[in-house]
């Protein structure tokens, strides 16, 4: 690849193109609610959101100075992300904090970047954060997981015409906004009936002597202003 390929291929991703009609865009969001809303689908889909709830969980124990161990990705859509590093203070407390809120931020940023006209960049962004999170899952089904996920993106930015590409993001970015908002209901759900007691937000009731309920309503502001925020800019509101 000479430097006039290079130079190509970076007007490519950092271009921008023209945004998809409004039926397509409102067409992405039904699907993505359709992934979303009912469980037998969602069971499935789900997998996605785990790995951008691990994957938060795994960049900003990087970004605050914390060694990152692993993660693993689980055929019940459950993770865990070990990090190593002091057990207590602003660097754990951020960690602990970026797993729920993690799905609905990427989704806020997608729809930044689709309401820019930065399609292709998203779809390339995409795909190196998925390759650089592989490098750290630690089981074989999380590993197939982001492979297969990975190659979807893959072969979408490459092999498909640009009216698929703008479909196939914004498929992505409406799930990962409406996505964002049903675990965090799930985990109430689930704290409601005495379960999960070491969740997140039960992690970081410890670390900060806040109650679960408060990191709980977080959670909900972050998902729901999310999804407001991000739809307005998709539909161009």
């Amino acid at each position: 690849m000479d430097i006039a390929d290079i130079d190509e291929l970076w007007d490519r991703v950092t271009g921008t193109q023209p945004a998809p009609e409004l039926w397509l865009i409102v067409g992405a969001a039904v699907v993505a609610l359709a992934a979303v809303a009912p469980y037998g689908v969602w069971r499935v889909a789900r997998n996605t959101i785990t790995i951008a709830h691990e994957g938060g969980h795994g960049l900003v124990a990087l970004l605050t100075g914390r060694k990152l161990e692993g993660i693993r990705l689980h055929s019940d859509t459950s993770g865990l992300t070990v990090s190593r590093g002091k057990p207590t203070g602003v660097g754990m407390i951020l960690t602990a904090a970026a797993g729920y809120t993690a799905p609905s931020l990427l989704g806020l940023a997608g729809a930044a970047l689709l309401s820019a006209g930065r399609i292709t960049l998203l779809l390339w962004g995409a795909t190196a954060l998925l390759l650089a999170l592989l490098v750290m899952v630690r089981n074989a089904y999380g590993a197939l997981t982001v492979v297969l996920t990975s190659a979807a993106f893959l072969l979408v930015s490459w092999l498909t015409e640009p009216d698929v590409q703008a479909a196939f993001a914004y498929v992505v970015v409406w799930f990962l906004l409406l996505g964002g908002v049903r675990p965090v209901f799930e985990l109430q759900a689930k704290r409601r009936r005495g379960a999960a007691r070491d969740s997140d937000a039960d992690q970081l009731a410890r670390l900060t002597s806040v109650p679960p309920l408060m990191w709980l309503i977080l959670f909900h502001a972050v998902s729901l202003t999310s999804l407001t925020g991000g739809g307005r800019w998709l539909l161009d509101l």
